[in-house]
């Protein structure tokens, strides 16, 4: 663990002539008074739509107006009311239409775990942090309480009115036990006392049974009953569902092809076994929300692995930010008696759902049933033409800079890299940056098996990765069991950076092989997200690189970066002097655009040079999947912006940004977000594209992206978003379904046999056994002299 070198040269830098964080972005000096018409005196937001603030009329002074600034929370709940559209979204096949109904809800956990409860922590502070919107937290909660209760009034509709009757006709149902038939009625209960009757632990509340700790997201049974005497309060006991057990259990119902029963609805049925003198008044599931932020002071931590294995077993017990109540008798006489045990705020806090708690735990009554009809069209990711059948994949790239669009084209050639590097005999090191890998990835087997066989093994592992820390402790061990030098990063900052570096002598010389990625090294999200990744032998990003692995391991930065742009050395600067640049290419009259795709926009210095770019005439095409604080078509200050978001198949992970810089055009892959967090608390890489091939085709990515008119939402400067309508008859143009063709068409263009050859030989593989017979047939036929 080393402390961030001071140094912020920025001599690589063009000259210039928000997967949630928990931190808000604060502009120094922000104002923490009412911005006209941005407060309500505490009311809640319209259940209808998105809170906006009135927009400026004109232009003013950028800097400070909190006017100017969409609030970051509440951007992000457009952001996952964009995912529950396409639950809603009948041209969506069925299965996929629940997939993203799991994700809004799963998304909303995350949320509340992070986001809410760190406002909920700030309101307890003598000193509040307050946004560049001027929202204090309080009023942050409260705006977010009632999007979030008119969302999820929304979800619910959508499953109960539409899913439930969609999944009835595909023959799926999901049933309450006393639906069932008196046979299978009797089996489901003999399968309770055998199978779930001897795990259950019935806790009574009272006073000599104070209220339980419940465990985050865990499913629990609130009880009712009566006392003996009418006068005292009614009993109440609290059933906690096993969460070892699946929810799901299969019943047969006839005329359907797949029929469940909740296990909580299981659990309800028998309650009375467990009170049988008590008079039962009610019975309801209940599921707790908690802080799951870890809190980690690292000077304070010798050890950062010890420290953050410590705090995960503590994480259990955060503070409650959120109680769901689902359908069930008696809640309504119990539920301020929760609210006092769980110490939250009954009405910003509590959510009653007409349903099932936590939809997305029910995504099990899809598995394997692989009827194509309900689901998307199927897709395998294309090997890209250079590394089919290769065997000198370190030929390959010192030819030529070789890109990859995931998941369009395939992350094995990644995967085969380091592979190829772990057995190879020449090479001498492989040094990597860890984020968010996967436990069983064939990258972690290749470093063990290079270490093993003597290869200096460098692995930057990032144990900060939220939601994934124990996880990456876990194989981090596994890697330095190997014998791989492990290194837990820089003190106070998050290694989110994607790099693989690879050293290998060649003719009495070393050279660098270097591959970049916007996306994690996960085989899983490699094909659900859309990243691109970089592989080149380029002297002076290898130069770089060994910088970057160097000032991640040692104790300084180098004097200058050749190539890359690094955060937090510099890149903040870097890309707010190009916006800058870009500005005063257009009041010079030269060409002036900036075209970017990212997942969050919120940083207020880079989102008011935009602002001052558009001032100056540049045209502003921005591409933000997630959060975007920027408000864009405000008269005299934002009209030239365009923001537009996609929705799709895959999660749009990318982070590509094109400059025209007067005509000497500048593009960049990224692994950062234009985020606070990213710029000044994560090591972070900003790579531009060289080689003019492969500049072409990623102008030809973002140009896609932002002509994308199927898929596409398009942001309002009152923070509302509406989803892109085509005049009747216009062709639209889906930038997903398009990438997909362009991966095929590529392999198609490659193939020698139909384009009369290549450098490397594709082999054919035979549709069937038939064909291979008769092929060899015809082969012996030849041979033999036989027409």
């Amino acid at each position: 663990m080393v402390d961030l070198p001071s140094s912020t040269d920025t001599s690589g830098a063009p000259d210039s002539g928000y997967d949630v964080d928990t931190a808000q972005a604060v502009r120094p000096g922000a104002s923490s008074g009412d911005p006209a018409g941005a407060r309500s005196g505490g009311t809640a937001a319209p259940a209808s739509g998105p809170v906006s603030i009135p927009v400026p009329s004109g232009p003013g002074p950028i800097e400070g107006d909190p006017a100017h600034y969409l609030n970051r929370e509440l951007s992000w709940l457009e952001f996952n009311a964009r995912v529950l559209s396409e639950a809603r979204a009948h041209e969506v096949p069925l299965f996929e239409r629940l997939k993203f109904l799991s994700i809004f809800f799963s998304n909303l956990d995350e949320f509340f775990m992070v986001r809410v409860a760190g406002l909920q922590a700030q309101t307890l502070r003598t000193i509040a942090e307050v946004p560049p919107d001027g929202l204090t937290p309080h009023e942050q909660l409260v705006a977010i309480s009632a999007r979030v209760h008119a969302l999820v009034d929304d979800a619910y509709q959508l499953w109960n009115a539409d899913l439930i009757p969609a999944l009835q006709r595909a023959g799926i149902v999901i049933v309450r036990p006393d639906e069932l038939d008196p046979t299978e009625l009797s089996a489901l209960d003999d399968r309770f006392r055998t199978d779930i009757f001897p795990i259950l632990t019935p806790i009574a509340i009272d006073p000599g049974h104070p209220f339980p700790h419940l465990r985050n997201k865990m499913i629990n049974l609130g009880i009712m009953f009566s006392r003996e005497h009418e006068a005292q309060e009614p009993g109440f006991a609290v059933i906690q569902v096993p969460p070892m057990l699946s929810r799901l259990m299969r019943v047969r119902v006839e005329g359907t092809l797949r029929a469940f029963v909740l296990l909580e609805d299981v659990i309800a049925r028998h309650v009375k076994d467990f009170f049988p003198s008590g008079r039962l008044r009610g019975t309801y599931p209940f599921r707790v929300t908690r802080n799951w932020d870890l809190e980690i002071d690292e000077e304070e931590g010798e050890d950062l692995l010890e420290t953050i294995q410590a705090e995960l077993r503590r994480r259990d017990r955060g503070n409650a930010v959120r109680l769901e109540i689902g359908i069930g008798e008696g809640a309504g006489t119990s539920v301020q008696r929760l609210c006092r045990a769980l110490k939250v705020d009954s009405s910003l806090a509590v959510y009653r759902v007409p349903g099932p708690l936590h939809i997305a735990d029910l995504m099990g009554i899809l598995a394997d049933d692989e009827r194509r009809e309900y689901r998307d069209e199927p897709f395998s990711p294309q090997v890209p033409p250079l590394f089919r059948d290769v065997e000198d994949i370190f030929a390959v790239i010192r030819e030529q800079d070789v890109l990859l669009h995931h998941p369009y084209e395939s992350f094995d050639p990644v995967a085969e890299f380091v592979s190829r590097a772990a057995d190879d005999p020449n090479v001498l090191a492989i040094k990597q940056t860890l984020y968010r890998t996967g436990g069983d990835s064939p990258i972690l087997k290749a470093l063990a098996r290079a270490a093993e066989s003597g290869k200096q093994v460098t692995a930057i592992v990032e144990l900060k990765a939220r939601f994934d820390e124990a996880s990456n402790i876990q194989w981090a061990r596994t890697l330095e069991q190997s014998g791989v030098q492990v290194i837990y990063g820089l003190l106070g900052l998050k290694t989110h950076a994607k790099a693989l570096l690879v050293v290998r002598r060649e003719k009495d010389k070393l050279r660098r092989y270097v591959h970049l990625s916007t996306g994690n090294y996960n085989p899983q999200t490699a094909r659900l997200y859309t990243d691109i990744g970089l592989f080149t032998a380029n002297r002076e990003i290898g130069e770089d690189m060994t910088s970057l692995f160097n000032l991640l391991t040692g104790y300084s930065a180098p004097p200058k970066w050749n190539r890359l742009l690094v955060a937090p050395l510099g890149l903040h600067e870097a890309v707010l002097g190009m916006i800058a640049r870009e500005a005063a290419h257009a009041r010079a009259g030269r060409k002036a655009e900036i075209v970017a795709q990212m997942n969050a926009l919120v940083d207020v210095d880079v989102i008011d040079a935009l602002y001052a770019a558009s001032q100056a005439g540049v045209d502003i095409k921005l591409a933000v999947r997630g959060i975007c604080c920027l408000r864009p078509g405000i008269p005299g200050l934002s009209e030239r912006i365009q923001v537009r978001a996609i929705i799709d198949r895959f999660l749009e992970h990318k982070r590509l940004f094109r400059f025209a810089n007067g005509g000497n055009e500048e593009v960049y892959m990224s692994s950062a977000d234009w985020m606070p967090r990213n710029f000044h608390r994560r090591v972070e890489l900003m790579i531009p594209m060289i080689e003019p091939t492969i500049r072409a085709r990623v102008e030809d990515m973002l140009s896609t992206a932002t002509s994308d008119t199927a898929k596409t939402w398009e942001l309002a400067s009152d923070g509302s978003y509406h989803k892109l309508q085509m005049p009747p008859g216009a062709p639209a143009l889906r930038s997903q379904q398009r990438f997909i063709e362009l991966a095929r068409e590529r392999v198609k263009l490659s193939d020698p046999l139909a384009r009369g050859g290549g450098r490397f030989h594709i082999l054919r593989v035979p549709t069937s056994a038939s064909d291979g017979e008769s092929r060899h047939r015809k082969a012996a036929k030849k041979k033999k002299g036989l027409p």
